[in-house]
């Protein structure tokens, strides 16, 4: 399997911002060092929850700070971005990381209204863009000079420079967070990354995607290929009994959840929300299946779940809300060190 930090963190605190984002950076070497297959960005505004915002300036600064893991989205909120700026910035990060790179697109929040009123989109409109931005970018990467007329977008492109490192173009992989989505990723033959789930969801749209794949035409052989290329996201907190992973990680867990939903809350009492979808989890609200906690053999119990399903990665996000760097970065280390190595190779 391959494991991985997903920065995602939480500053309450507006003038306390910056010192986040130092300590964001340092949680990405620190995961590289330790031997994180791959760190992630989030993509988040106005709210604080992923107080860097623009995760493409902090992965230029990434690229150069990280020797040994990978770089990946999850997600970039295509909706809210011209899709030849954002194929020209993943050429260039592309670069940078000489190969390294995951471009993880996604329709955008599925909950908070405010990320798309911020940069004047209607929410409505995010499932169409992400799919014509997709079509954009990959042309924009493969082909020279190419015009589109669409419904978002009419350009005349002369020729993206650079042209990406990966030929033919950068692994792209989108978010998937119902099982409309999951479907439709089985029946084009692409792998997914999921959102937080329980263990029991999560087996089962695992079925459900081996089964449409397999209806579509694909062999097992391709069903198993695509799940080892694909990624679950999971809350962890570790330490050194299960008793203190308990008393630590659950009360950060529950303010985490429950300060991503305040602002989001503030706004649906306004009547500006997203209309929730019945198909949307709830795992992120409950204890047992938001958040795996626990001494290190207790964990890997969890992870060996995941790895018996055939998914190949996961994305772990270790700071938890208010949640110190220092308390999360012991908590990655434990993973990194004692949990990772047993499923490896």
């Amino acid at each position: 399997m391959k494991f991985s930090t997903f920065l995602f963190p939480d500053s309450r605190d507006p003038a306390k911002d910056g010192a986040v984002i130092d300590e964001t950076v340092r949680e990405a070497v620190l995961a590289d060092r330790l031997g994180a297959d791959v760190v992630w960005l989030a993509e988040h505004h106005f709210d604080g929850i992923a107080v860097y915002g623009d995760p493409m300036v902090l992965a230029g600064a990434l690229a150069t700070a990280l020797p040994r893991a990978a770089l990946g989205f999850a997600v970039i909120q295509t909706a809210l971005h011209h899709p030849i700026r954002l194929a020209e910035q993943m050429a260039l990060l592309d670069h940078l990381m000489k190969g390294k790179l995951i471009v993880g697109l996604g329709r955008g929040s599925s909950f908070n209204i405010y990320d798309y009123q911020g940069f004047g989109i209607d929410h409505h409109e995010a499932q169409a863009r992400l799919d014509e931005a997709e079509a954009i970018m990959v042309k924009a990467w493969t082909e020279g000079d190419f015009d589109h007329h669409g419904r978002f977008w009419q350009v005349q492109v002369p020729m993206l420079r650079p042209q990406p490192y990966t030929r033919p173009h950068p692994l792209v992989i989108r978010g998937s967070s119902t099982d409309a989505s999951l479907v439709e990723m089985a029946r084009q033959g692409k792998p997914w990354m999921m959102n937080v789930q329980s263990l029991e969801t999560t087996a089962k749209r695992v079925d459900l995607y081996r089964q449409t794949m397999l209806e579509a035409g694909f062999g097992e052989a391709a069903v198993a290929a695509n799940l080892k290329a694909s990624w679950v996201w999971r809350n962890f907190y570790l330490a050194e009994n299960d008793d203190e992973a308990a008393r630590i990680g659950i009360p950060a867990f529950e303010e985490m959840t429950a300060t991503r939903a305040e602002m989001r809350n503030r706004y649906a009492a306004m009547g500006q929300r997203i209309v929730p979808r019945d198909d949307l989890p709830g795992a992120r609200k409950a204890r047992g299946e938001g958040l795996v906690h626990g001494a290190p053999a207790r964990v890997a119990e969890d992870v060996a779940a995941i790895d018996r399903l055939g998914i190949g990665g996961i994305i772990g996000t270790f700071r938890l809300g208010p949640m110190p760097h220092e308390v999360a970065a012991a908590s990655l280390t434990l993973f990194l060190e004692r949990v990772a190595p047993q499923f490896r190779g």
